[in-house]
């Protein structure tokens, strides 16, 4: 042997050195892990990499122009998934914009986590001023349903889990997830970061309703004359859309839908009570809520939209108890998921369940028929400019032609009125401004919804309302999305007819007039249309649906077809002192 190969084979082994991973790999494995394939966001620092490096894993990373727009997009899409939607921003200002729609998808019970990159602890919490420094965990809890913070990068995978499952659980909501820029540097190695990830296990359990519960609330239902069914946005979000259908058809008992419920039975259904509802709520005396809330949307459950105090008897099913007599009495609380509760009425009613008296459902038939038949002369106008009846009408027959598409719609009249016309057939197919009543949704949740379901998206939006996201077109042009968004253009909020008394400036709600929005979509490579007529506006949104391209279409309404604040001008104060003639 030579001394080379003595030297050889008497030197040690040298170790193989171990694979490694980081916290922006352990970020994006963790997500993958639990199913979660998309991220809306902004790229910036510290988080530009994270977003790399995730589309690169394969996951879709859309990117916005504003946070609060790709927040809007994240909340709506755990609406329809059932999961957590994404959202990814920077620090400090960043996060500060996708906190106000991370608040609102709390308030609505949409699922959703907001992720964001933040200073190092040590200099926050001496408040050295290092970049964008800000205490983002404090100012998100009061805001979320949950709020973490991870520091090391063997937390990953347990903070993420323990945030997916905070969204998801009981009432969904909002979830911030803190990640400092030093976290995702951190390496370690790869086989015990892979341990350290957790898959969440059932992370929406089913919560069943006591039995007791549901006898009472079956003995309340079987004592009433004229009883209803409010089915609100969180029954839509159940997704037990079968069993809803077969617990009103069982009962006989009509029902009323909140804006993000119609469709889960079509709003032509013959016991939809949609087109009565001024009277279904006035003279019920048994209300069944089904993913409904008492607060501002049902005038809290009380007051002049309701009969005599004490007169009606209401029954809820949440899965939150705390929601129970939050405004008036329940006297038949059903606490547990929805697609339990329903469930367990419908196994309690059996076969011998007795249907309303024949009396209260000729009622509300002959009351929708007779509103439907004095709104229809109003929805057939072809008059130019517009009304927003006129116009709404040309989109109520698109959407029946069309009950796939998914109708985005937010604004005042805009909004108000287009809730009472277009009907909707299928469930989730209607997305709006929900709980807060608030505009800057429409954007986001177009994206969203196109990128969840792969469906065409008609978007309706007053020109106010487009004007809080309307430069997220560029984001619908650059991903080439099936968005066709309808500006009802009316120079104004409310309306376009206001003068500034002293001459010197615009009207508070005066806008640009004749502005022509359709030119914007344009200039990104989009199709504009501009129309003045409802038998203009039929064809040009058909021809924009057919195409399945990025389009707007620039409506233009009548400059004085508005009213103040649509149709909740009473929550509009006006102030008591008269002016002097």
């Amino acid at each position: 042997m030579t001394a080379l190969a003595k030297i050889v084979h008497t030197a040690p082994e040298i170790e193989a050195e171990p694979d490694l991973t980081d916290g922006f790999h352990l970020v994006i494995d963790a997500l993958k892990l639990n199913e979660i394939e998309t991220i809306y966001g902004v790229p910036g620092i510290p988080i530009t990499d994270l977003g790399r490096m995730a589309q690169a894993s394969g996951m879709r990373v859309v990117s916005f122009r504003h946070e609060q727009h790709a927040g809007n997009a994240a909340a709506i899409a755990g609406f329809l998934t059932q999961k957590p939607g994404i959202c990814l921003t920077v620090s400090a200002p960043g996060f500060l914009n996708g906190l106000t729609a991370l608040a609102n998808a709390t308030t609505n019970c949409f699922p959703m986590i907001l992720i964001s990159g933040s200073s190092e602890r040590e200099i926050v919490d001496l408040q050295q001023g290092d970049y964008e420094e800000m205490d983002q965990l404090a100012i998100a809890k009061p805001l979320c349903k949950a709020a973490f913070r991870v520091l090391h990068a063997a937390d990953i995978g347990i903070g993420i889990a323990r945030a997916i499952r905070a969204a998801c659980s009981g009432r969904p909501g909002g979830v911030y997830l803190d990640l400092p820029a030093k976290l995702f540097s951190q390496v370690m190695e790869a086989e015990a970061g892979q341990k350290s990830l957790v898959k969440v296990i059932d992370p929406a359990p089913a919560q069943r309703p006591a039995p007791e519960a549901i006898t009472r609330a079956l003995d309340v239902l079987k004592s009433a004359r004229r009883p209803l069914i409010v089915l609100g946005k969180g029954a839509a979000y159940a997704q037990a859309d079968e069993a809803i259908r077969a617990l009103v058809e069982t009962s006989g008992i009509p029902y009323v839908p909140m804006s993000m419920a119609k469709g889960l039975l079509p709003d032509t259904h013959p016991l939809s009570a949609g087109a009565a509802r001024s009277t279904a709520l006035k003279d019920s005396d048994v209300v069944l809520l089904v993913g409904a809330r008492l607060n501002w949307l049902l005038s809290h459950g009380k007051g002049k939209s309701w009969g005599e105090p004490g007169s009606t008897k209401f029954i809820q099913i949440d899965i939150e108890p705390r929601e129970m007599d939050s405004n008036v009495e329940i006297v038949a609380p059903v606490v547990g998921d929805i697609a339990s509760c329903v469930q367990a009425l419908l196994d309690g009613m059996g076969q011998g369940w007795q249907q309303p008296p024949a009396d209260w459902i000729d009622t509300l038939r002959t009351k929708r028929e007779a509103n439907i038949a004095k709104m229809a002369p109003k929805l057939m106008s072809n008059a130019s400019p517009m009304t927003f009846h006129a116009a709404l009408g040309a989109l109520r027959t698109i959407v029946k032609e069309r009950p796939d598409a998914i109708l985005v719609n937010e604004g005042a009249n805009t909004l108000d009125l287009a809730r009472g016309i277009i009907d909707m057939y299928q469930p989730r197919k209607r997305l709006d401004v929900g709980t807060w009543g608030i505009m800057g949704i429409g954007m986001g949740f177009a994206v969203a919804a196109a990128i969840e379901t792969g469906k065409p998206v008609l978007c309706v939006e007053g020109d106010s309302a487009f004007g809080f996201s309307g430069m997220e077109i560029e984001t619908i042009c650059r991903y080439g999305l099936p968005v066709c968004i309808v500006v009802f253009n009316n120079n104004g909020i409310y309306r376009g007819t206001d003068a500034d008394p002293t001459g010197r400036d615009p009207a508070t709600t005066v806008f640009v007039k004749d502005s022509r929005y359709d030119k914007m979509i344009e200039a990104f490579g989009g199709d504009g249309y501009h129309v003045t007529s409802p038998d203009e506006l039929t064809r040009a949104v058909n021809a924009a649906m057919d195409s399945g391209r990025p389009s707007l279409v620039n409506a233009v309404i009548d400059p004085a077809a508005g009213s103040e604040s649509g149709n909740i001008g009473s929550l509009n104060p006006q102030s008591g002192i008269k002016k002097k003639k």
